[in-house]
């Protein structure tokens, strides 16, 4: 938590961009695993944290524009709650904590906003993404969960302040990227032929809660880094193997790391695995080249993905007009992702916000395949916090699709590519912070090039 002052200004700043009306927050509920009483991880919504810094089940808050009122709506604890969870601060001496005296009982929402709307003050909320949520704005406001799209003046404010992130933040971001540095470093340095993924796993999660701190998303630790989002921990790893690691760390604040690492199960890469690893380093230490503030993030996707394909024609796996492949997206059968994504209080931050408004300021996307999944393209900002992840795959179905519809055979060798149909995936990524004058890594360095992934290996 941060000082109260920083919740005050930052509530009083949203105000003054939307205006008027009332701003209704949904905190998160506790959510059963199994059952009732056995929960998921307890996380509160972003935005919630980010306005009143309270992470605790069962929370609404309103900020009336037109009354100038900021209440938080909850229960204090039940001796039934405390028995079986201890005394904790009581709603009223948190939400001082962050500059609100205005508390009151949780069923007095729906009443609030029902003589809010009679007044015919707009009600603004943001797009729900738990089950939850939609009840409740059914409940609350009469809206059908097939309606429920959220304020596009209430987002828009949202996110212009979100985007940029202070001195506080910045601190506790660090902090994150420094623990998932470590959760990496140690997974590659304990792997060998003959573990499970689980074993590396395991050693991720242990780095984690050595530091106290939660995952920021499930671990991808993998043999079969050509699936995107591979969370099965099952394989045994075999000499010949490239391991895959996508992990990062979320501090007590809430904020969070997100980094990826790519190494040989041997101590040593083959050449073959050095010769397309080699494509991607080279990707994505161009692609920080270019960083600064005014270049869009979906030019320097481009730059990527143009890196790439000379790359592969080197390999003789691609051919043709550099240009032509980008633009046309026959790169995408090995680069079918983007190049990175926001983050902060969320791994993603603010996806559930909408892609549309935080990575393109409400610009429509791109429906090609690989671009379309660029989740930001805007022109970079001083203070923005953003991931650089770029990869390449060799997945089966893919290029058995691909080449079966005969696309892209101006740009892909397709006999060559048969060679690499084995190979697995390759994505490195660290975090970057866009300054006045160019950007800075976040966190402690993870091993990059081949030589420095093979020294820590050896």
């Amino acid at each position: 938590m941060f000082a109260k002052e920083t919740y005050m200004q930052r509530r009083a700043l949203l105000k003054k961009n939307i205006g008027s009306g009332v701003l209704l927050f949904l905190g998160n509920d506790d959510m059963g695993l199994n059952y009732e009483d056995n929960a998921f991880r307890y996380r509160q919504d972003s935005s919630f944290l980010y306005f009143f810094g309270i992470s605790q089940a069962g929370l609404a808050a309103i900020i009336d524009i037109d009354e100038n009122k900021e209440i938080v709506f909850g229960d204090e604890m039940s001796i039934d709650f405390i028995v079986w969870a201890g005394k904790l601060p009581t709603l009223q001496e948190k939400t001082a904590e962050v500059g609100i005296t205005d508390t009151r009982p949780y069923l007095q929402v729906a009443d609030y906003l029902n003589k809010a709307q009679a007044k015919g003050q707009q009600v603004h909320y943001l797009p729900p993404y738990r089950p939850e949520h939609k009840l409740k704005l059914m409940d609350w406001l009469g809206i059908a969960p097939s309606a429920q799209e959220g304020s596009v003046p209430f987002i828009r404010a949202i996110i212009k302040q979100r985007n940029i992130k202070n001195s506080e933040e910045i601190t506790e971001i660090e902090k994150a990227c420094n623990v998932t540095a470590d959760m990496h470093i140690a997974a590659i340095k304990c792997l060998r032929p003959g573990m499970h993924e689980y074993d590396v796993a395991a050693e991720i999660e242990h780095v984690a809660a050595l530091n106290n701190c939660e995952l920021s998303f499930s671990t991808i630790a993998t043999i079969h880094g050509e699936t995107l989002h591979n969370h099965y921990h099952g394989h045994l790893v075999k000499s010949g193997d490239l391991f895959l690691i996508d992990a990062g760390a979320e501090v007590e604040s809430g904020y969070c790391g997100d980094m990826s690492s790519t190494f040989p199960a041997d101590k040593k890469f083959s050449q073959k695995q050095k010769d397309v690893y080699v494509i991607q380093n080279a990707m994505h230490l161009e692609s920080v080249k270019a960083l600064r503030p005014g270049i869009p993030y979906m030019d320097v996707y481009d730059l990527s993905a143009k890196v790439m394909v000379e790359g592969m024609k080197d390999l003789g796996l691609m051919k043709g007009n550099t240009d032509d492949a980008v633009r046309e997206g026959a790169h995408a059968l090995f680069y079918p992702h983007g190049l990175g994504h926001m983050m902060g209080l969320d791994v993603h931050d603010m996806e559930n916000l909408g892609e549309v408004w935080v990575g393109y300021d409400g610009q429509p996307k791109s429906t090609q395949f690989g671009r379309k999944s660029q989740r930001l393209a805007i022109p970079l900002q001083p203070g923005f916090v953003h991931t650089v992840e770029p990869g390449i795959y060799f997945i089966p179905e893919l290029i058995d699709r691909w080449r079966k519809e005969k696309k892209f055979t101006d740009f892909i060798n397709y006999d060559k590519v048969e060679e690499y149909r084995h190979f697995g995936g390759i994505r490195n990524e660290e975090d970057y912070l866009i300054t006045e004058d160019g950007a800075r890594r976040l966190g402690k360095k993870i091993p990059l090039t081949p030589d420095e992934v093979e020294a820590i290996r050896s």
